[in-house]
Order: C-alpha cells, then structure tokens, then sequence
C-alpha cells in the first residue's frame, strides 16, 4: 500500500487533536493508483527541455526558531534581548553564530544565511502555510491547505530524479504545526503530489518503510496476477480506444510495480546499511538520522525531501530548549552539508533550514521568546549557490530587517532556481482559476 497523508486538524500549537488519512491500493484496479500518479505526473511534466537532476533537502524547524539563538545573535543588545548565549566566529570572517552552532559555524563557507526574511505574521498556520508555499492563504480558523507546497510543485513539474523511486518524501514524517501532511501537501494538485511518509523514527533499529511492503496477505505472485490482470484489461480498452490515450499505460504499470517490489527504493530506505562511522557523525538520534536518510534518498534519486524536526515554540524557558534541541540540529545539518560536498553532491543538492517565524526580540517574562514573523533567519547551501554569504540584516534589536527585506517568495524562487522550475508555470486551483507557482519574489540574486 502507498500511504498518502490528508489533513489532521488541532487546536493547539503543539497537540493533534484528529487525523484522517487515504490509503491508495498500488497496482488496483479502481480508483487511484500508483500507475495513474505516474501517468499524471509524466503528462505535467514539460516537453522539450532538458531535465535537471537537482533536488531539495528542506530541513523544516517546526515550531519556529528563535533567530537570536542560532544564525543572527545580537552580543551588543541589552541582555533582555540578546539572550543568555554568546556569539561565536565562524570560518568567514565578520559572520557570528549562536555559541551552540559550533558545527556550522565551522563550515560557514559552505552556507548561506538569509537574516532579513520576513512576512509579518505570527499565526502559526498561516506563518508556515506562507513559508511553505510562498503563499498567504491558510491560517488558525481555516487550516486546510490553500496551496501547494513546494515539494509537491517539484512532484508534478520535475518528478524523481531517477525510476522506481519517489519524487517527493517526508522524514520521519510529513507534518508541519501538527497537521500531517499540513503545508507540505499537494492542495489543489491532488493528493497524488504529496509526500510519500517514511511513517517511522530511522534512529530505531530495524527501521522500514512500511509504504514499501506488500500488504498483508498479498504475495509476490498475487501482485503479478494483477498486474498481469490490469495488462490484460489495459490492451482490451485500447483496442477500442481510438484516441491513443491508452497508448503507453503498460510502462507506466511497470513503473508502478517496479518502485514497490524493486530494490532501488528499499535500497535507498535502508538505513542499517550505511557505514556505522557515518551514522556516528549525523547523530545516533532521530535528526541525525533523519538528515542522513534524507541524504541517502537525494543520492539515489528522490527530488524533494523534507525532514521535520518539530518542538521550536519556545514560549518560555528558551535557554534549556536551545541547550536541549540546538547541539543535535546543529550535527546533523554540518554532517548534511559536509557529508554532501565530500560526496560530490553538494553542487546540485540544495539544503534549506527553516522555520515558520522567528521569536520575539524581548525576552518575556516566562523566559522564552514568543511569535515574530517581522523577522528570521533562513539557511541556504549547495545546489550551485554561493557559500560564505550573508543576505540582509536586522536592525541592533534584531526586530526587523536593516536592509535587503526578503519574503518567503524569494526563498522559494531561489528553490525553484535550483530545481530548474519556471514561477511563472500555472495551474487551476479548485474553482479553475489559473494559479501561478509563486506571486511574489524572486530568486535572491546575491547568492547566484
């Protein structure tokens, strides 16, 4: 069975209170199927270009991180508002780092940190629905997805990189503010264009993708059966179908068949196989290894991976969260990027560090910072940007961007740089209105 997530809807900030979820029967012979996804997705794909082979690894900090203690510290702010950390040197000259990054900042030439992204917004729906799909749309009462995230824009238009693997993937699962897949999810595009969850912790042992198992009961010659089956159907209706439509359909069953009963996904699934020396470096945690699987699904040819790391709502006692959560991010992102670049990967695989918003420049009276979309820190690496950059600034308070603002647009046209996507691309949303990829922003030129 493939598992395609719909919405879970909450009340909370951190708690899920619902879930639903389809589940599609790969290789059925009604309904949607792992074929017709195929099928859709090649029909969307654009004719006449070459096909990059670039991806996305959207490290996404679910909660929203505070942007004094990671990537924009203010040493020189009164205490109330540069927090209880120091700020630390990286390998480029003039560029501090919270004194927790120690693994970032030491590979600092390699990254790109956007300090002046802001959208104004402390929703934590609409913030992350904006941040996610370039959009304002969804938000606290209305939390379904109004569009599509960029991970499914890159499913529809780029699909995976190579066969039997999935475009799009989400690590350890697909979620954003509690809503699983929330804003990472196809909208208006279909179901088809979500994530495929990886629906388990990769730290545990014995880890496995449940999605590329055969259900119980079903046997490998009960699958050839209906494959053999749906052929047998297939060249019936195409015999008295006169347009052509039918043309084809076989390659896209085999496409099917060949992603849940080949080795080529369960290969790249297959954590336990890596070196142990490796899985050291990322972090014998659920991040850490998270992030490495992530790595090993781009290298073997998935587009789009998103890893959720959630629990950044600091609302109060924000020195013991950062203590807590900040060391194991930090290894597993300086581990991704390094990892990367010494396998020759980095140049066409994008990493993207991001939250919904940043955190409030006074301390409050909790100890911890609350929502603030006026301002936050993004970090870009590989996929042929320039490393060693800082775009933007906030102002001494870290409250607002100084100069070069940024909004989530830019980000996301940046991504789509990478992917070799055109913005401009439409599509109709559910009243058939024709809906560009992105209405605002632009690809930040600084780091092109």
């Amino acid at each position: 069975m493939l598992t395609v997530w719909g919405n879970r809807l909450n009340d909370r900030c951190d708690g899920v209170s619902r879930r639903d979820f389809l589940r599609v029967g790969t290789l059925g012979l009604a309904g949607l199927s792992l074929p017709n996804v195929l099928r859709s997705r090649a029909q969307a794909a654009p004719s006449g270009r070459a096909a990059k082979d670039t991806a996305v690894i959207l490290y996404w900090l679910d909660g929203g991180p505070t942007h004094f203690e990671t990537y924009d510290p203010k040493p020189n702010a009164p205490a109330e508002f540069r927090g209880a950390f120091k700020a630390i040197p990286t390998n480029v000259p003039g560029v501090q780092f919270s004194e927790l990054l120690v693994g970032q900042a030491r590979i600092m030439d390699k990254l790109a940190i956007c300090r002046s992204v802001h959208h104004d917004n402390g929703d934590h729906f609409a913030a992350a629905h904006w941040m996610l799909t370039g959009r304002f749309g969804s938000n606290a009462v209305r939390q379904e997805p109004m569009y599509p995230a960029a991970g499914a824009i890159a499913a529809k238009l780029r699909g995976s990189n190579r066969p039997g693997m999935p475009p799009y993937v989400g690590v350890p699962q697909a979620m954003s503010v509690g809503l699983r897949p929330g804003y990472n999810s196809g909208a208006y595009l279909g179901l088809a264009y979500n994530p495929l969850d990886a629906g388990g912790d990769p730290n545990v042992p014995n880890f496995r993708v449940p999605n590329l198992n055969l259900a119980s009961g079903l046997t490998m010659a009960h699958l050839e059966d209906r494959r053999n089956l749906l052929t047998s159907l297939d060249r019936v209706r195409r015999d008295i179908d006169s347009t052509g439509t039918m043309e084809g359909l076989d390659s896209f069953n085999q496409q099917a068949f060949e992603m849940i009963t080949g080795e080529a996904a369960r290969r790249a699934f297959d954590i336990g196989s890596e070196d142990p020396r490796v899985r050291d470096k990322y972090g014998r945690n659920t991040y850490g290894q998270s992030a490495l699987l992530a790595r090993r699904l781009v290298e073997a040819g998935v587009t789009f991976v998103t890893v959720h790391n959630g629990g950044w709502d600091h609302h109060a006692k924000i020195q013991e969260g950062m203590k807590s959560r900040l060391p194991t991010m930090d290894q597993s992102i300086a581990a991704l990027v390094e990892d990367l670049s010494d396998r020759g990967l980095l140049d066409r695989v994008l990493v993207c560090v991001m939250g919904e918003f940043g955190r409030t420049p006074r301390i409050n009276a909790n100890a911890g910072r609350d929502h603030w979309g006026n301002a936050m820190s993004v970090l870009m690496a590989g996929g042929g940007l320039k490393g060693g950059v800082v775009v933007g600034s906030t102002n001494s308070k870290g409250e607002a961007p100084a100069d070069r603002p940024l909004v989530p647009g830019d980000i996301l046209a940046t991504m789509y740089h990478v992917l070799g996507i055109d913005p401009t691309t439409e599509f109709h949303d559910r009243t058939g209105r024709p809906v560009p990829v992105l209405s605002e922003g632009k690809s930040i030129a600084e780091l092109l």
